[in-house]
């Protein structure tokens, strides 16, 4: 397992969690030795927002004797009260619903606290007028909460909510189908979304991914908006490079589940290997590099992924992505025009002119 830090907050987060959507599916004794599997294996971050009061328990269960060594990200929003998944923006129905959360997990603390599925700006002046936002703040000072977050997959509210309020982590839906325009969730243009991205880099703000196979669509040649189907492993890796991200948070139902995400160390270049999207709505994504590094390798030995993302999020006013160019073995600077990157690039990005750009942005 390789760990990413929360710039904001410190923590050591895993680069895979779990999402637990429909962990309660698998039933009782799976679903504990699922996520005792992925303790043992070093995933450390589990999102709650559940399909199901009964994954609390299961939980609990499954990590009491290592919440110390663990990270929940708990949703005020989310209700259990009778059950089944409900969203509410009643401050009573949440403090219910929290607390029912923290009973059956068996905690008295929350890592990070989420104003919970802010999709509408509607959404966000009612959780403020109706004390909900209020309510998180009160727990962090008492110390209950540690941290705030927010989940939302609408990239206009998230900027609203991000100027407005204490965020150390969003839970984002990032997937390669949502990014250039397909899926249910696929809210935003692709430089909005690009804009979340960045300006989260910028902020030390941690990105946690929701949805990172569109629902399974992905997966499966028939529901694949690219006509083919992308691996489990493609996709997080589609993920994991994008700025900001911290952790990836597919969900799992067995042993077998959380085996094949843990797998993904142990895949090859040419198996993480996503470029197959550049086959999908070409006018989107031709000319835009997104750091795939299909165009590997470099004769020089540049990191053109690499370079590219700190060039984007210095333009975009990250002064410390600047600082991490500066520090690289290899930068534009060593380009000698040579165009094998061009050649293999499957996004049509001119990469030796880019290189040239990018080099004079910097002052090479």
């Amino acid at each position: 397992m390789k760990y990413r830090i929360n710039r904001r907050t410190g923590d050591r987060i895993s680069e895979i969690g779990i999402g637990s959507s429909y962990m309660y599916e698998a039933g009782r004794e799976e679903a504990v030795k699922a996520l005792r599997r992925a303790f043992e294996g070093g995933i450390n971050y589990f999102d709650l927002a559940a399909g199901h009061g009964d994954s609390f328990p299961i939980y609990g269960e499954a990590l009491e004797p290592f919440r110390d060594k663990i990270f929940y990200q708990i949703h005020f929003g989310a209700d259990y009260t009778k059950g089944d998944y409900g969203w509410t923006l009643d401050l009573e129905t949440v403090k219910a619903s929290v607390a029912k959360m923290l009973k059956e997990l068996r905690t008295d603390y929350i890592d990070y606290g989420f104003i919970h599925c802010q999709d509408e700006f509607s959404d966000w002046e009612s959780y403020k007028k109706n004390g909900i936002y209020d309510y998180i703040l009160q727990l962090k000072k008492e110390g209950v909460v540690r941290h705030i977050g927010l989940s939302s997959h609408t990239p206009k509210v998230i900027e609203k909510v991000l100027d407005e309020a204490e965020v150390d982590m969003l839970m984002f839906s990032v997937n390669p189908g949502y990014d250039y325009g397909k899926g249910e969730y696929a809210y935003g243009e692709v430089e909005e979304r690009e804009k979340i991205f960045r300006r989260c880099e910028k902020e030390g703000i941690g990105i946690s991914v929701m949805k990172p196979f569109s629902g399974g669509q992905l997966l499966d040649a028939k529901t694949s908006p690219f006509g083919k189907a992308l691996t489990v492993h493609q996709c997080l890796k589609y993920i994991l490079d994008k700025p900001g991200v911290l952790v990836a948070l597919p969900g799992a139902q067995s042993v077998a589940q959380v085996e094949e995400l843990l797998s993904y160390y142990e895949k090859s270049e040419e198996e993480l290997d996503y470029s197959a999207i550049s086959s999908f709505e070409p006018i989107r994504t031709s000319g835009r590099c997104v750091y795939c590094n299909h165009c590997k390798p470099c004769p020089m030995g540049i990191d053109i992924g690499l370079v590219n993302k700190y060039y984007d999020l210095s333009v975009a006013g990250d002064e410390m992505a600047a600082e991490h160019y500066r520090t690289l073995e290899k930068n534009a600077s060593d380009c000698i025009g040579c165009g094998h990157c061009d050649s293999r690039c499957p996004f049509s990005v001119h990469q030796s002119e880019k290189m040239q750009q990018i080099r004079e942005y910097f002052g090479d």
